[in-house]
């Protein structure tokens, strides 16, 4: 009976039910793990300041993580194939979320940027539209790069200027990447409406991954970067919000007390980590000294307690899973699953990359949070979510051919 059930399912069945990636699932979890401990280990006083429980924070971050792997598993079990028709309504929703949080959210008054918003408007869990923004994009962009190569090219009138105007647009490749450019305006501008400048750099780098993987010419590359320097340059010296950052960036000692004290925080940590660190609990900075130990300085306190020994372990890590990453995007069973894996995968190390530099003031200050080990309920169910999307595309790996 059981081989009979078997033989009626279908291909893509049978596809979607193979093995999932157990080094990337391994590395995962690692992560996770390590993770929970160390924003544990980081946030514990400032619970017990803030709700007199040193449990306050983590209790709610493993009831999350927990919520998270069930749906990284769900998610994995899914065939991957039914996220092309997600694509379209999750980016529609993403830029619904981006509108609404302009006037029903929050954060102005504590970070200077209205980023968050109830899950049910006036109440619930709170969440960055921003986080639900990166991966539309990145199926939006996946589902339709997919089909490039088998797309038939629309032929234009010669007979009208128009015609031909729009022929030589095409044939340079201007009119095919109209439709992406619009979406990353639109998402980029109600991004920095909030403000939200590292949001807005993420998902300029989940876009621009797919399209660099789905073949596009690197020249639209040069000039796209070309002209978001010059962006990012006018946004840098016409907005006292980014002047500030940059400014601080330079020398945050100029204004020790306030504005420069996270930076300043976050480098004496990790100096007094030194080789070894100080031991797993006995930083000293989150006492109250380094602004929020659990969430965008939580690299910070590792270091301070694991050392540099430590600390590297953890970027080996990500380096790892990342890696990994584009492994099973360059196996992936078709087009779309090795789009998806690679936008994915490119918005993690980003996400790191950025995380840690800021706490090492190797870049301004951005506001954003270390993946898995961060404080952030829903952010980290998300950041599961992904992963498990790529365990689904792992899947459909096809098995290598014995000679």
């Amino acid at each position: 009976m059981a081989r009979k059930a078997k033989r009626d399912l279908t291909m893509e069945e049978q596809l979607a039910r193979g093995p999932m990636d157990l080094p990337f699932l391994m590395l995962t979890m690692m992560l996770l793990g390590i993770g929970l401990l160390m924003m544990f280990s980081a946030s514990y006083a400032t619970a017990y300041y803030l709700e007199d429980s040193p449990l306050g924070y983590i209790r709610r971050q493993a009831l999350f993580a927990g919520a998270g792997v069930l749906a990284m598993y769900f998610v994995s079990k899914v065939n991957y194939q039914t996220l092309r028709w997600l694509a379209i309504p999750m980016l529609v929703g993403a830029i619904a979320l981006l509108v609404l949080v302009l006037p029903f959210g929050f954060g102005r008054s504590t970070v200077g940027a209205q980023r968050w918003m109830y899950m049910f408007i006036v109440s619930g869990p709170s969440f960055q539209p921003s986080e639900i923004a990166k991966v539309a994009v990145i199926l939006f962009f996946a589902s339709r790069l997919s089909k490039r190569d088998t797309e038939k090219k629309r032929k234009w009138s010669k007979r009208t200027l128009t015609g031909r105007t729009l022929q030589r647009l095409d044939n340079v490749g201007f009119l095919e990447l109209v439709p992406y450019g619009a979406v990353l305006l639109v998402i980029a501008g109600l991004m920095l409406l909030e403000p939200h400048m590292s949001g807005t750099i993420l998902v300029l780098a989940g876009g621009a991954a797919v399209l660099f993987a789905a073949g596009i010419s690197l020249r639209w590359f040069a000039l796209g970067g070309g002209l978001a320097g010059a962006a990012l340059w006018f946004i840098i010296n016409e907005t006292d919000y980014m002047t500030s950052r940059v400014q601080l960036w330079r020398d945050p000692w100029s204004d020790p007390q306030n504005k420069g004290f996270q930076t300043i925080q976050s480098l004496i940590a990790v100096g007094s980590g030194a080789l070894t660190g100080r031991g797993l609990g006995k930083s000293m900075q989150k006492f109250l000294y380094i602004p929020e130990p659990e969430n965008d300085c939580v690299f910070a306190i590792v270091v301070e307690e694991l050392g540099f020994i430590g600390g590297a372990i953890v970027l080996l890590l990500f380096s790892l899973l990342i890696l990994r990453g584009y492994w099973l995007a360059l196996h992936a069973r078709d087009k779309f699953g090795a789009l998806t894996i690679v936008g994915i995968i490119t918005l993690l190390a980003v996400q790191v990359f950025l995380n840690v530099s800021v706490v090492t003031n190797l870049i301004p200050v951005t506001g954003i949070s270390l993946p898995f080990f961060s404080y952030g309920g829903t952010a980290l169910m998300i950041q599961l979510a992904e992963m498990g999307v790529v365990l689904s595309i792992s899947r459909q790996i096809p098995a290598p051919k014995n000679d």
